[in-house]
């Protein structure tokens, strides 16, 4: 009896462990391994069901099997699709080859059950739901400080209807009171009138709230003076919906990669449509926008997405990007002098730049910005031959002070002539 539950536990345990095999090599974990491998091996130029710099894999087993009767085909070809061409002569393959511009496949070093993975993740896959931009189109909106005045005047106009209203309800109780001692009631009297015969009778409280409104109006008058040609906050719509945090941000793309200029010279330059394409001729869909903003920079250039190539004789049209940051035509700055020589981030100016959807100007940009950092910047003389022989007199002038460090306005950054000309 002892032996024939020992043998059936062992017949149990055996089974279990084939199921348990059956149940790894299911469909179900292929597909997880095929998902791995594509990743791993296929992503920089395939997606499961959309053209990228070479075809979707979505439906590639079928086409391939239909015309071979087999997976060999498709397994050889994925291997080395090259040496495939040569050996076998396959006019489908020479005709994949030549439709995608005779880019060349790297050979990937799978096995034939790891490619047929691969394939049958892609036959099953179903794409997730797209993220949408927000209604302003993904912008990230900048938050305005609420006017005083307003808040002021609002207040003002309170306390006048407060005031108002007390002294009728004064008024009229005087009145009643009046009429109950037997007197005769007061006539009536303008609420207006009896205020500007308030102020004649205490001409010292008219002189001092004169002052006052006075002061007011001429620090509201000083604010708007100062705030002509400040543009902080500015946030225009752009022809192209572009996001500095999922390119900056996220990706975490350098910004000269974009900006080349800003290490060469005065300007940071408007990145030409070319180097967009760099990564958008394999990056057709954005994870916010779709489709609808690459589409734009495809239209610009003449690239056909479905083709995977330029479109021959076509005429190219400029993006018309609106520019943000603008100096008075008197103001001098140099990119490169700030960048190269100064080791200023674009952070310093630009604020949070890696964290906006949509860019707006920061830093109001103003000369008493500019000074400010100027006073409170420390120079970068270490490590920088720039500076050598600028520190060494610098220490001598203010040896008296026993600076060893410097701020930029020790080398000529309150100068007039640096900005101005």
């Amino acid at each position: 009896m002892r032996n024939t539950w020992v043998s059936l536990t062992t017949k149990m345990l055996f089974s279990t462990a084939i199921l348990t095999v059956l149940l790894m090599s299911s469909p179900v974990s292929a597909q997880l391994d095929g998902e791995a491998l594509f990743k791993a091996n296929c992503s920089s130029c395939h997606k499961p069901d959309k053209k990228v710099v070479g075809p979707a894999l979505q439906g590639a087993r079928a086409n391939w099997s239909e015309r071979t009767e087999g997976d060999e085909a498709i397994v050889a070809w994925v291997q080395n699709s090259q040496d495939y061409i040569k050996t076998s002569g396959d006019s489908y393959a020479k005709q994949l080859f030549a439709d995608y511009n005779g880019s060349v496949m790297t050979p990937i070093p799978l096995s034939a059950e790891e490619i047929l993975a691969v394939l049958d993740y892609a036959d099953n896959y179903a794409p997730p739901v797209a993220e949408t931009a927000a209604s302003t189109g993904g912008a990230e909106q900048v938050e305005t400080e609420s006017d005083p005045t307003m808040w002021l005047v609002l207040i003002v106009i309170i306390f006048f209807i407060v005031f108002r209203v007390l002294w009728g309800v004064s008024k009229n109780l005087d009145n009643m009171n009046r009429q109950k001692d037997g007197e005769e009631a007061k006539a009536e009297i303008d609420f207006l009138g009896a205020l500007a015969d308030y102020f004649k009778r205490n001409k010292g409280l008219t002189v001092v709230v004169i002052i006052l409104l006075s002061g007011y109006i001429a620090i509201l008058g000083w604010d708007w003076l100062n705030a002509v040609g400040v543009n902080q906050a500015y946030q225009p719509t752009q022809p192209i919906w572009f996001s500095h945090k999922v390119h900056a941000g996220q990706n975490g793309i350098n910004c000269v990669y974009c900006h080349n200029s800003a290490e060469k010279g005065k300007a940071a330059g408007i990145p030409s449509v070319n180097i967009c394409m760099n990564c958008h001729m394999g990056v057709p869909e954005g994870k916010q926008t779709g489709t609808k903003e690459i589409a734009k920079i495809y239209d610009a250039i003449g690239w056909d997405a479905d083709k995977g190539r330029y479109i021959e004789g076509y005429e190219t049209k400029p993006i018309e990007w609106v520019r943000i940051h603008n100096l008075q035509d008197f103001v001098y700055f140099n990119h490169s002098q700030h960048v190269v020589v100064g080791k200023q981030k674009c952070q310093t100016c630009h604020g949070p730049i890696e964290e906006m959807d949509e860019v707006y100007q920061y830093s109001d940009l103003t000369m008493g910005w500019c000074i400010d950092c100027h006073r409170e910047t420390d120079v970068t003389m270490d490590d920088n031959g720039y500076y050598d022989r600028i520190h060494d007199d610098l220490v001598e002038k203010h040896k008296e002070e026993g600076l060893e460090s410097f701020k930029v306005e020790h080398i000529g950054g309150l100068e007039c002539v640096k900005c101005h000309y």
